[in-house]
């Protein structure tokens, strides 16, 4: 029979061996947390504070065969299934007496819908939940298989360049779910069910939202997780970047060009190799010579510089040595603390690398304080969190030992744990705003201040139709501040004519991206393992036409950033995404279910990329419960349609909800 007890604020449940902790977590919101002989209470989750707490209720049969736990308008109902004679405790989620979740067996003998074993390949959990094969599901982060209706995917929950892992799912059926383990696993979105999966670690925790819209839910899982900031009004501006400026000269010459021009730049980049070696987190003085007065003209021009920081450390840093006697390497199961091959200045090959363990609270503050006396005591306040994931080589978290816990167990939180340490210092310097761009994120990294871009992505055209599902599937996961490198990363010829149809089309689309940044590794490129700065990257480098084209578009980004300000800060107010989902705003038309090539930013810009070589028009679905402007020619076209607009090379279509007094 179940057993139960009740607190103010949970309902505990046991039968046999199985313990099952369901507790109030936030608006229309619970937390269940399943283990064997009891619940532990360490956990490396996104989960802290409840954000708020109802008392719940129990209502129990009393020969203990079901239970109900309401909480509102929420409640759990639990039911020990007798199976064929192997009986297994079954939960069913409800909102308003409708069935909205419920937990699916495996097997009618074993097991049941939980497992939690251990095994010659250590521990592992499994959650199963029955789907209907009409379930539309979003979210996990930011993947490259350009889907923005998840189901039918089996998608892996571990961090690589360019797969950020981020498991909280959106459902058409009216729940959100956070899977609150950082384990390394996988999830499996079946026809009839729905499976996640952890490996290294013995406790299922989850979190799930049942409100009943899309926003509703959103919101609560930020309040859930944490909110991002508010986004400083200078980043929404146009960030320039390229593979690599050698020099604080080269970076001031680009700047300044870019003022002689009369075209804003909020931000420029200097990206790896500025150290003298990797991990001695400061400027190399023979390329910066007088950082000081590099930061100040910059400043002077209304530029800021953003410097790269990556968490790896060589083998020729000067701080290697403490760092290793000190314990804040990332420790190895087996083998020396080695986890990547890079060739730093100064070596004639790769060499082994070490990461620093960003889990380790002693690790954050060492680290800090080395940026404080590199780079912050100059006056450098943005931070580029490259290679963050981290990019191990081989790619086995398996074989790494944190401070927080083994690799498998808890690998997925690295980028957060890292942003955190600056967060943490900039916070301690009494920063009012803190942006790290950072290649991947986990759970709650948006109160960190975290931005995402894309990762090292191709210049393709089918990279460039990736981009839009992944940056509102990662929007819906609870990242506002977004971005990928406009025309890719690995490679793309400045001065090939099909190549600059490309940038500009990719340029475009970044016109209205939350962040809106040029990035790239650009022809002639290096040799690999060189150290070369790679092509120009600049929108004059793609000649007239494209410089013309990309000027227009930053000149239009300046009048859309009013606008865009206020979205940013309504995505930190309410948790939703600045680039959506038509879903999000418009949950009661079908058809902005399946769009997955179109998306708002904010309430008011409808965005329609173009991402075919030689298009010059698209057709465009508008969303049913509003009314759209086209600011080109000021016609206003009813929702629920499909239009077909002109595209010609200097522009996307863009529409605007009527009503707004947005103008572009």
């Amino acid at each position: 029979m179940i057993e139960c007890t009740q607190g103010e604020h949970h309902v505990e449940l046991r039968y046999r061996h199985d313990v099952i902790r369901i507790e109030s977590w936030g608006r229309d919101a619970i937390r269940v947390r399943a283990g064997r002989h009891r619940i532990a209470e360490e956990d490396h989750g996104a989960l802290g504070t409840p954000p708020l707490r109802e008392a719940m209720t129990l209502d129990a049969l009393p020969e203990g065969t079901e239970a109900t736990i309401g909480l509102g308008a929420i409640s759990v109902r639990a039911v020990l299934d007798p199976g064929s004679g192997n009986p297994r405790l079954m939960l069913s989620f409800l909102r308003d007496g409708r069935e909205i979740l419920t937990e699916a067996a495996e097997h009618f003998w074993w097991p049941g819908p939980r497992s939690i074993s251990r095994g010659p390949d250590g521990s592992q959990i499994r959650q199963s939940f029955v789907s209907d094969p009409s379930e539309r599901l979003y979210g996990l982060g930011q993947h490259s298989h350009g889907r923005l209706d998840l189901k039918g995917l089996v998608v892996d929950l571990i961090q690589r360049n360019g797969e950020v892992s981020i498991p909280f799912l959106l459902s058409s059926r009216g729940y959100g779910l956070l899977w609150n383990n950082p384990a390394v696993g996988r999830v499996e979105l079946a026809a009839d069910r729905t499976r996640w999966t952890g490996h290294g670690t013995e406790q299922i925790d989850y979190w799930l939202c049942l409100a009943p819209t899309p926003a509703g839910i959103l919101g609560s899982y930020a309040d859930a997780v944490g909110h991002a900031p508010q986004l400083p009004e200078w980043a929404t501006g146009f960030w320039q970047s390229r593979l690599r400026y050698t020099s604080q000269e080269e970076i001031l010459q680009v700047a300044r060009r870019y003022r002689d021009e009369g075209l804003p730049l909020s931000v420029i980049v200097t990206d790896f190799l500025h150290w003298p070696a990797m991990g001695d987190y400061c400027f190399d003085p023979e390329e910066y010579p007088d950082p000081d007065g590099m930061l100040r003209e910059l400043e002077a021009m209304g530029t800021r510089l953003m410097v790269s920081v990556w968490p790896t450390v060589s083998p020729h840093s000067r701080n290697v040595e403490e760092m290793r006697a000190k314990g804040l390497l990332v420790a190895t199961e087996a083998g020396v603390e080695y986890h990547q091959e890079f060739k730093d200045k100064g070596m004639d090959r790769p060499l082994p690398v070490s990461f620093y363990d960003p889990t380790n609270p002693a690790a954050r503050s060492y680290l800090w304080q080395r940026i404080v006396e590199g780079y912050y005591d100059l006056g450098v306040r943005l931070w580029w969190l490259d290679a963050c994931e981290p990019e191990l080589s081989p790619g086995h978290p398996g074989n790494l030992s944190f401070y927080s816990g083994q690799g498998l167990a808890v690998s997925n939180t690295y980028p957060r744990e890292h942003a955190r340490a600056f967060w943490e210092g900039m916070t301690d310097r009494g920063e009012r705003h803190t942006v790290l761009l950072c290649r991947s994120a986990w759970a709650g990294s948006a109160r960190y201040g975290v931005a995402v871009w894309s990762g090292d992505i191709a210049p393709t055209w089918q990279a460039l139709r990736a981009q839009i599902p992944a940056g509102m599937s990662i929007g819906i996961a609870g990242i506002p501040w977004w971005t990928s490198d406009i025309g890719g990363f690995h490679g793309g010829d400045p001065a090939d004519p099909d190549y600059q149809e490309l940038f500009i089309r990719w340029f475009e689309f970044g016109t209205f991206c939350p962040l809106f940044r040029l990035h790239g590794h650009r022809e002639p490129r290096e040799a690999v393992g060189a150290v070369s700065p790679g092509g120009p990257n600049e929108i004059w480098s793609y000649g007239p036409q494209a410089h013309r084209i990309a000027a227009d578009h930053i000149r239009m980004r300046e009048r859309l950033r009013p606008y865009i300000d206020s979205v940013m800060d309504q995505a930190s107010a309410t948790g939703l995404p600045a680039m959506r989902a038509l879903l999000v705003d418009f949950p009661q038309d079908p058809r902005c279910w399946s769009v997955e090539d179109q998306f708002l930013l904010g309430p008011d810009l409808l965005v329609c990329p173009i991402t075919e070589p030689g298009a010059r028009q698209r057709q465009i679905y508008l969303p049913d419960g509003a009314q759209w402007r086209d600011p080109v020619d000021g016609a206003v076209y009813d929702g629920g349609t499909t239009i077909t607009l002109p595209a010609p090379l200097e522009r996307i279509p863009v529409l605007i909800r009527q009503g707004s007094e947005l103008e572009i």
